[in-house]
């Protein structure tokens, strides 16, 4: 199937992840004037975002049950709100424990209503088995796009308008998810054209559905292998701009490495997505995660430079979020369609987890070793990790026809 002949609500959704996920990825370059503001050093923020990863995660499963229940539409528009309002709330504020409220709590609420696991689950619905990884690919190459986007012009908003602009310019922003929500139809069942797709039978209980993931082994290594990507993505979003300010970089050249990271996540998420449409996506995931090892352990090894900043952010974002279509692939193939938002829920808490971490952790190290390097080297460690997890998943669709027929 063409990417053209995906139905519009697709492209929809890639709409929404492009506003949702810009936004989120900015985050980073607004680290050091909050901090300067608030007087504080920088696990205040860390902290901030890393709560906002955690509660992201800790609502994905419950809002993706409500999705499964309720219907996308509503669960998107309560997000958007959300979102909007943190936003808002952390620009007027002027106290520290508002900003963990806002830009931690109500933040994470609207991301976990607007990206990838309610926009996959609604893909999933409508897009045959046998091309939903590349699907997948695409819509998560959207959330890149709007890294690459959002970024530059956050940078821009931030020299003009000041912190405080740029995150009510965000906020504004916002408004624009609950426009694209009109447009979208309600979901429809995924078309049996897999032979491999009637052996889920998809008419079993949300209370079956967890406890058969919950007692699949593979389905506990996936969690472990999106628990390093968190750890991941959020650490090198969040800290890769003071990383490079440290090494005495201009600040454009952080802005300019996250955009390379976005740009270049836009193919990789496609590639990725297609070439788990076509092999095995366990054997798909290990190659992806030892190139993420051999990437950063290059970039940290190698003389820090704007040029080598930029080849950084354009290797990583190459391998960046190329994980979401492999994962989400595999819950889906293994568990089918149904509960594809709750069980990819769960497994996306697991990645927040690490986001959590990744974002914390970094900040607290810094603040007391004044240094990143060791926690650079522990990505390193964890990228390995993640590479041979994927190895024994059994990732054989699961075979309900017996209970069924009983």
């Amino acid at each position: 199937m063409s990417i053209f002949r995906f139905p519009p609500i697709v492209w929809i959704g890639i709409g929404i992840l492009i506003i949702s996920l810009g936004i989120r990825q900015s985050f980073g370059i607004f680290m050091m004037p909050i901090s300067d503001y608030f007087d504080t050093g920088r696990e205040f923020f860390s902290l901030a975002i890393a709560l906002q990863n955690l509660l992201f995660g800790m609502f994905q499963p419950f809002v993706g049950m409500a999705a499964d229940k309720w219907g996308a539409k509503r669960i998107i528009v309560m997000g958007a709100l959300a979102y909007g309002l943190g936003l808002f709330l952390t620009s007027i504020t002027t106290s520290t424990a508002v900003v963990y409220l806002s830009l931690g709590a109500l933040v994470g609420l609207g991301l976990s209503a607007t990206s990838y696991v309610i926009i996959l689950g609604v893909v999933a619905k409508v897009v045959p088995a046998q091309h939903a990884a590349k699907a997948f690919g695409l819509t998560t190459a959207a959330g890149s796009f709007g890294m690459f986007a959002m970024i530059p012009g956050a940078q821009a908003m931030l020299a003009n308008f000041g912190w405080q602009g740029a995150m009510q310019g965000f906020a504004m922003l916002c408004t624009l998810i609950i426009a694209f929500v009109v447009f979208m139809k309600s979901n429809k069942k995924a078309k049996v054209t897999n032979a491999q797709e009637p052996k889920h039978h998809d008419d079993i209980t949300l209370k079956e559905a967890l406890k058969e993931a919950f007692s699949h082994k593979g389905y506990w290594l996936i969690h472990l292998g999106f628990f390093v990507c968190g750890f991941h993505v959020m650490f090198i979003a969040t800290h890769l701009p003071s990383y490079l300010a440290d090494k005495n970089l201009p600040a454009t050249s952080a802005a300019m490495a996250l955009a390379y990271v976005g740009i270049f996540n836009i193919f990789g998420s496609y590639f990725w997505g297609m070439m788990a449409d076509k092999f095995d996506k366990r054997h798909i995931s290990f190659v992806l995660y030892l190139l993420r090892a051999a990437i950063i352990a290059a970039f940290v090894t190698l003389p820090i430079t704007e040029f080598s900043a930029t080849i950084f952010g354009g290797a990583i974002g190459f391998v960046w979020l190329g994980t979401v279509p492999l994962t989400s692939g595999l819950v889906r193939q293994i568990f089918g369609p149904q509960y594809m938002s709750t069980l990819y829920g769960l497994v996306f808490f697991s990645h927040q987890i690490g986001s959590f971490l990744g974002a914390w952790v970094g900040g607290s190290i810094y603040d007391h070793y004044g240094s990143y390097e060791p926690i650079w080297w522990s990505t390193v460690a964890l990228a390995l990790l993640a590479a041979i997890v994927h190895l024994p998943i059994n990732a054989t669709p699961i075979d309900r026809r017996v209970t069924v027929e009983n």
